[in-house]
């Protein structure tokens, strides 16, 4: 069955997530995107049309699809002035991609609520790559007959999803993934940094390594690469460090104790501070190979 919906944001994940919804659930879509000329361009690609502000384009959307950068982003396109919530009909429902606090998933659940319609935070995991070959992770949190209203729709561009409890629930869930990727990250970097100043043929080793307890995607997808010493095939080191300050402060409000990915945290701000803000996470190992020189 093909619905009315609108997309918010049409960066790298959402661009190809919208694609999606579009090519292979054959849904009527309506985009939005601060850069007109970035809507025009999916508008000419896959078809639907484009609207000027998220409060036109909701206009009568059975499921609103918001991807945007954070907090206040996500605000302005849903209880902004020109926001999506303004014109939301009864009964739609909003299916949040962003990653952002556990505590705005629940302050617009309760807004969406508030205004008879659904709320679904429901972050991703898989990267550009995953987007663009519709294979994401999504991790939801919400109201269940919400939740099974959204997952048809949104398996157009994941391989699983997944309802994990009440508002705020996929958020706290993507927290949990960003802290575990952190730690790992390090890890690796550290083991292809040793590696490589005791002599070893590290493409060798991690063939070896890779089979048993060690082996991850990370370093199936970026060993090769982070031996070159090349960074530009994924998650920023910017995004890492806004979802790392999500999980950090979530933290301090739950008394759960961090000290790796606080660690890792600001390593990643030396990446930055090396001109290193748009390469990708596995970037880490920079740092080491730098003190070595």
């Amino acid at each position: 069955m093909a619905f009315k919906t609108a997309w918010l944001g049409l960066g790298v994940m959402g661009y190809p997530m919208a694609g999606y919804l579009r090519s292979k659930g054959g849904h009527d879509v309506v985009v939005y995107n601060r850069t007109t000329a970035k809507a025009d361009k999916w508008v000419e690609q896959h078809g639907g049309s484009r609207a000027l502000t998220p409060k036109e384009a909701a206009e009568g959307a059975d499921f609103v699809f918001a991807c945007v950068g954070n907090d206040d982003d996500l605000r302005s396109v849903t209880t902004g002035p020109d926001g999506a919530f303004q014109s939301m009909k009864k009964g739609a429902v909003f299916i949040d991609h962003t990653t952002a606090s556990a505590n705005v998933a629940r302050e617009l659940h309760a807004a969406a609520a508030a205004k008879g319609c659904g709320f679904v935070d429901a972050p991703v995991s898989g990267g550009q790559a995953g987007a663009e070959n519709g294979v994401l992770t999504v991790m939801c949190g919400g109201d269940e007959a919400h939740y099974k209203a959204a997952e048809p729709l949104i398996a157009n561009y994941s391989r699983s999803c997944r309802l994990l409890g009440t508002p705020g629930a996929g958020q706290l869930a993507k927290m949990c993934n960003q802290i575990a990727i952190a730690g790992l990250v390090q890890g690796l970097s550290e083991a292809i940094h040793f590696g490589k100043q005791a002599g070893l043929d590290m493409e060798a080793v991690i063939d070896v390594i890779s089979k048993g307890a060690a082996g991850s995607w990370q370093m199936e997808n970026r060993y090769k690469t982070m031996i070159e010493g090349k960074f530009d095939f994924g998650f920023a080191v910017d995004w890492m460090r806004k979802d790392l300050g999500i999980c950090l402060d979530e933290a301090r409000n739950n008394k759960s104790h961090l000290p790796v990915a606080a660690l890792v945290d600001q390593f990643y701000s030396q990446v930055q501070s090396n001109g290193g803000g748009r390469w990708d996470t596995s970037s880490l190992i920079s740092l080491l190979d730098r003190k070595s020189k």
